[in-house]
C-alpha cells in the first residue's frame, strides 16, 4: 500500500501487476472493501488520458445549452445529455451526458449513442476511455477477488461467463455547476432540487472507476466512521464497490454508499465514472465456499439495471430496485 488518505487506502496496481499483492495491500484493500467499499488506484499508466478527458469534459459542458440539447437522453434512449437527473427522488444539482463506445450496443436505432455535432475529437477521446476503462476494469476485479482469495480458476469462470465482450458497461461526463443549472421557468414543473450536488446511493454495477477533480465533495459511507471524505489525490483513480459486487462476495464486500457534497467552487467541478457492467444476460448470485451460508438469491442483471435506470429519469413515487430486494430473510 502506498498511502493512506483518512480510511481510503491507496493500491498501486502497477505493482500488481508486476509481483501480486502483498500483505499489507491484501488487508487493506479487504479491510476498505468490507467496510465502505473504496479505495485509490495508482500505478494505472493512464495519466494522459485522464487528463485528457477532463479537457474534454470541459469542452462539453461549456457549449451553448441549444447545442447540449440537441444530443438529449430521453426515457426510450438514456444515453446523451440531462440536467434534471433524480437520485432517492430528489433532484441533483448536476449536468450530465452519458455515453456508450463498446461492449453491448444495442440494436434499437432509438437507443443509439448520440454524439454532439462537429466535435471528432470528443468522440476519439471518449472511445478510447471506453476502451481503456473497460480493461482497467477488468484487472482491477481481478485484484479485488485476489484480495479476498478467491481461486483464480474461479475468478476466470466469474469473468467469463458474466462480462467479455457483450459486458452492459456505461460511463457518463458529470458537471456540477454552482448554480441550478435548469431555467428558472422550467423549475415548477420538475422536482424541487435536493441539498447535495448528488444524493447518497450505491452503483448497481459490479466496481466503479472514478476520475475526480481537484475540488472534491466526494464523500462514502463507512460502517466504522459513518461519512469520511475521499479526497482528491493526483494520480489516482478512485474505485468503489459496486451492488453486484456485494452480492458475488456473499456480503464480504460492501456496496460503496456515496454522496456528493455542494460544490464550492464558482468554476463547477468535473467527475467521470466509468460503470463496469455484467452482460445483459448475466445471473447475479453469490460465489460461496462450502458451508457458507448464502445470503441472496439469484436475480437477472437486466431486471435490476432496468430499475435503476428508469428511477433516475423520473420519480414513481416509490424507492429505487435495491440489492436488499433479494436478500434470504432465511438461511438457504
Amino acid at each position: 500500500m502506498d498511502a493512506l488518505v483518512g480510511n481510503i487506502p491507496t493500491i498501486d496496481i502497477g505493482r500488481y501487476r508486476q509481483e501480486g499483492l502483498d500483505a499489507d495491500d491484501q488487508a487493506c484493500l479487504t479491510q476498505a472493501c468490507e467496510d465502505h467499499g473504496f479505495f485509490l488506484l495508482a500505478g494505472h499508466g493512464l495519466d494522459d488520458l485522464t487528463e485528457r478527458m477532463f479537457v474534454a469534459s470541459q469542452y462539453f459542458f461549456a457549449q451553448p445549452k441549444a447545442s447540449k440539447v440537441d444530443v438529449i437522453r430521453d426515457q426510450e434512449n438514456p444515453l446523451g445529455y440531462y440536467d434534471r437527473e433524480l437520485t432517492k427522488q430528489k433532484r441533483d444539482l448536476k449536468e450530465v451526458f452519458d455515453f456508450k463506445a463498446g461492449g453491448h450496443l444495442s440494436r434499437n436505432p432509438r437507443r443509439q449513442q448520440r454524439w454532439p455535432a462537429g466535435q471528432a475529437e470528443f468522440q476519439a477521446t471518449l472511445t478510447e476511455f471506453f476502451a481503456a476503462f473497460t480493461q482497467l476494469s477488468e484487472e482491477t476485479m481481478a485484484m479485488i477477488f485476489d484480495a479476498l482469495g478467491t481461486p483464480s480458476a474461479e475468478i476466470a469462470s466469474i469473468m467469463a461467463t458474466s462480462f467479455g465482450p457483450e459486458h452492459s458497461s456505461a460511463a457518463r461526463l458529470n458537471f456540477y455547476p454552482a448554480a441550478d443549472p435548469v431555467p428558472e421557468d422550467e423549475r415548477h414543473a420538475i422536482n424541487a432540487l435536493g441539498d447535495m450536488a448528488l444524493h447518497h446511493h450505491t452503483d448497481p454495477g459490479a466496481i466503479t472507476l472514478l476520475l475526480q477533480d481537484e475540488h472534491g465533495g466526494l464523500q462514502a459511507y463507512s460502517k466504522t466512521d459513518q461519512w469520511i471524505d475521499v479526497p482528491p489525490q493526483l494520480g489516482t483513480i478512485v474505485v468503489n464497490i459496486g451492488d453486484v459486487m456485494q452480492v458475488w462476495s456473499n456480503d464480504r464486500c460492501t456496496a460503496g454508499v456515496h454522496r456528493v457534497l455542494p460544490v464550492r467552487s464558482e468554476h463547477g467541478r468535473y467527475s467521470t465514472p466509468f460503470f463496469y457492467q455484467p452482460r445483459f444476460d448475466a445471473v447475479v448470485e453469490p460465489w460461496v465456499s462450502q458451508g457458507e451460508t448464502v445470503q441472496f438469491q439469484p436475480f437477472a442483471w437486466q431486471e435490476f439495471i432496468r430499475g435503476r435506470v428508469a428511477d433516475n429519469f423520473a420519480d414513481y413515487g416509490e424507492g429505487d430496485i435495491q440489492i436488499e430486494k433479494y436478500r434470504l430473510s432465511e438461511p438457504a
